[in-house]
């Protein structure tokens, strides 16, 4: 080792020790504040999330001012076009941030009810009730409103929580922050009760996996290789999802009316999302009619085709489809294309490619739908509807945490529900065994 390097090499450990001591510092403040949101009041909470919906409307104009500057950066530093749409807020992106806060106060509020309750033999009530899981932690990339909706869903089921945000969101998401801090300090809540990492320094990430003393749970939002990261080297539990390789499976017996809305609406009303079409799998027996009726309209949104052998008969402006296509989350306007011989194919092929994230069917034989909402093991299963609805908001959660692929705790879009945890509960009258 030269002396330079050596001079370097301090200087980074160095670096690495204050960053360290930041997080845990970050880490202690959160472990006391989450005893007391925990036992915040639902009004309380209410009050800080309608208050912080207020706040970003008004200060909407900061906001677009902090955006602007990581777009700028986006672009010069040349992320790709997925990252830097995520990235982008506008005023329409703003009030839909507000109003998923106001949905999460509207929500009823998880803590502390009790369900399942039954009576023993020995006279005692025996049950469970919903409790805060205690801090959370959550990593993320690009997307600033995922700092409003984590705090939102973070207080509301009484946790609380260390966000840190992508360096390529720094500027939104500490304006964002400010919002929150002053909607806590309207209500009277602890300001630790939410905390936004405002160090980009990577060792930030690994400090905060390597902290079970202060976080009980991690919940990466981003690219797969951040959550591959996340899990590889997580000393706390995860809540995860590594990609959204999702497929919609057009049946013979589909209404095409509806399978073309299905089928265009899941791969072209967002490209940058994890519920987004990403293979489109068809029915032989209908494969030349539907593709006739897809391709121009996918054309006209510049969609790039990528088929198998049968889709080029049908289709020979379509790329060859390779092993790997199959496999791939695009988050792009590129669709891989496939014609399978039935419904067993095309549900062996989601079990072989897909991420376990959601898959569609577009069918009008009630049989086969039953039976693809049973095999198909992924978090998500539809008939009859588009991916893009696989989403919080669109399931009645108000704003999510994000989509989880894990079978244990919780799985599909994570609401207040799945940032709680149960305890059992025993009712009785002096009851001695």
């Amino acid at each position: 080792m030269t002396a330079a390097t050596h001079k370097e090499f301090r200087k980074d450990a160095a670096s690495n020790d204050a960053v360290n001591r930041y997080m845990k510092e970050v880490g202690r403040r959160a472990r006391a504040a989450a005893r007391e949101i925990a036992r915040a009041t639902t009004g309380e909470k209410n009050a800080a999330l309608f208050a912080l919906a207020d706040v970003i409307e008004a200060d909407a104009a900061t906001i677009l001012e902090a955006n602007a500057l990581d777009l700028r950066a986006a672009r010069d530093a040349k992320l790709d076009e997925a990252m830097v749409e995520r990235l982008e807020l506008n005023a329409s992106r703003i009030a839909a941030m507000a109003d998923g806060v106001r949905q999460v106060a509207a929500l009823p509020d998880p803590v502390g009810e009790m369900f399942d309750l039954k009576m023993r033999p020995s006279g005692i009530q025996v049950g469970k009730m919903r409790v805060p899981l205690g801090v959370v932690g959550i990593i993320y990339e690009s997307r600033p409103n995922v700092t409003a909706d984590a705090a939102a869903l973070s207080l509301k089921s009484g946790n609380a929580c260390v966000l840190r945000g992508g360096s390529e969101a720094m500027h939104s998401n500490q304006a964002i922050a400010r919002c929150i801090g002053r909607a806590l300090k309207s209500a009277g809540l602890p300001a630790d009760a939410v905390q936004v990492v405002d160090t980009t320094d990577r060792a930030a990430v690994a400090a905060m996996l390597a902290m079970p003393e202060a976080i009980d749970v991690v919940i990466p939002r981003g690219g797969k290789g951040l959550v591959a990261f996340v899990s590889e080297h997580a000393r706390v539990p995860v809540i995860k999802h590594l990609d959204g390789n999702c497929h919609v499976y057009v049946d013979a017996e589909a209404d095409l009316e509806k399978a073309v809305a299905i089928a265009v609406n899941a791969k072209t009303q967002r490209y940058g999302t994890c519920n987004t079409m990403e293979t489109l799998l068809v029915d032989a027996p209908i494969a030349s009619t539907l593709l006739a009726q897809l391709a121009p309209i996918y054309s006209g949104h510049d969609v790039e085709l990528r088929g198998c052998e049968r889709t080029r008969q049908l289709l020979p402006q379509a790329r060859p489809a390779t092993a790997a296509d199959w496999d791939t989350e695009y988050l792009a306007p590129v669709l891989a294309v496939k014609i399978v011989d039935g419904i067993d194919a095309a549900m062996d092929h989601i079990a072989r490619h897909g991420s376990a994230h959601t898959d569609a069917i577009v069918t009008e034989n009630y049989t086969k739908a039953r039976r693809f909402l049973r095999e198909v093991d992924s978090s998500s299963v539809m008939v009859n509807a588009s991916t893009r609805f696989a989403d919080g908001y669109e399931y009645g959660l108000g704003a999510e945490i994000g989509i989880s692929t894990d079978k244990f705790h919780a799985r599909g879009p994570v609401g207040l529900e799945g940032l709680t945890s149960v305890k059992w509960v025993v009712l009785g009258d002096g009851n001695v065994r």
